[in-house]
């Protein structure tokens, strides 16, 4: 993996503060519990939208525009970067799903599994995009609970890391993200006692 993101590069730490982002959304099982948690918390997220979910979930992608966290591109589907015929296609039907529910014009993008390929990362870029992988994550993607995904973020934190968690569990192998949203108190109050603050991924530098 490490040796595809040097190839291929992209966005994996910021400059400073910490990036809390969340993958496969918008869905109702979670992505509504998780953007209550963030309220509470006073944290700032952002979300890389899967297009067929904004499609089939636009009231839940405005609400996380509207409770002031970034929207950015993920995939349409979720099929695996080798797997896409025409990536280019496939990103601009996301970008145009994300733009026609929230208003918002993506500017950077997650490949799925953290997987571009050399053609859909010239996909990305080209639609003037920054790619984006990660430093930390909940292993969330699997059917743990809230304390072992909140242990797994916490564990090494320190500046400029880029959090992957997900807000939905429809291309994972869970039944729900709700446990996701359990390990947010316990990530927000290890950041604040490491004087960590969370930003938004967005067109803004670091």
């Amino acid at each position: 993996m490490l040796q595809l993101w040097s190839e291929l590069p992209g966005l994996e730490r910021l400059d400073t503060g910490v990036a809390l982002t969340f993958d496969d959304g918008p869905d109702a099982d979670a992505t509504p519990e998780i953007l209550d948690v963030l309220e509470a918390e006073r944290v700032t997220a952002t979300f890389f939208m899967v297009g067929e979910q904004v499609e089939a979930h636009p009231d839940i992608a405005r609400e996380v525009v509207a409770r002031g966290h970034a929207v950015q591109a993920h995939c349409w589907d979720h099929t695996a970067h080798p797997q896409v015929t025409d990536p280019a296609a496939d990103l601009w039907h996301t970008i145009e799903a994300i733009f026609k529910a929230t208003g918002v014009a993506p500017t950077h993008q997650r490949a799925p599994y953290g997987r571009f390929t050399p053609a859909s990362h010239e996909a990305c870029v080209t639609a003037g995009l920054q790619p984006v992988y990660w430093s930390a994550w909940g292993e969330d993607w699997e059917d743990i609970g809230s304390d072992r995904i909140a242990d797994f973020v916490t564990r090494d934190l320190s500046d400029g890391l880029v959090i992957l968690l997900h807000d939905s569990a429809r291309y994972a192998h869970r039944p729900s993200a709700r446990a996701t949203a359990a390990a947010i108190p316990p990530i927000a109050a290890a950041l604040a006692e490491a004087c960590l603050p969370t930003k938004a991924i967005s067109s803004a530098p670091g």
